[in-house]
């Protein structure tokens, strides 16, 4: 078995599902403080396309636990994004633990991935009304 044998996922496209209790909720919210819209629905489904990946919301009866980073968007100013974003009613998550704290929503990070040519990164985190963990990050050069 050669490597392209066992990276058989590596050709395929990640594409993320969060899910939603109330999903005409989760659209509003989406909508109103994201700016998102879906570029497709099915019964029970919303899909949305950001800068070539691709999400879905889907009607769910369990909840998410809230406790982790779900789904992340990586952009080039996160003050910008987070400071429109507060003003659309989005609410920053703030964090205070050892070698880690946010201020005004936003966390300096040291250490990135090699590959991405960055020392670090700068991130944020809020909930969608569904209580999904969402992040913003923009790594510094």
């Amino acid at each position: 078995m050669n490597a392209d044998d066992r990276n058989i996922l590596a050709r395929g496209r990640v594409a993320t599902r969060l899910p939603a209790r109330d999903l005409d909720r989760a659209r509003r919210f989406y909508a109103e403080q994201l700016g998102l819209e879906p570029v497709d629905e099915r019964p029970g489904g919303l899909l949305y396309r950001c800068g070539g990946s691709e999400f879905a919301l889907f009607k769910s009866t369990g909840a998410s636990p809230g406790t982790f980073t779900q789904m992340g968007w990586e952009v080039d100013d996160v003050e910008t994004i987070v400071s429109e974003l507060k003003q659309r009613g989005v609410v920053f998550e703030e964090v205070d633990v050892p070698g880690f704290r946010t201020k005004d929503g936003i966390a300096e990070i040291d250490g990135n991935y090699p590959s991405k040519g960055a020392r670090g990164e700068r991130a944020a985190w809020f909930r969608d009304s569904e209580g999904n963990l969402l992040g913003i990050g923009e790594p510094v050069a």
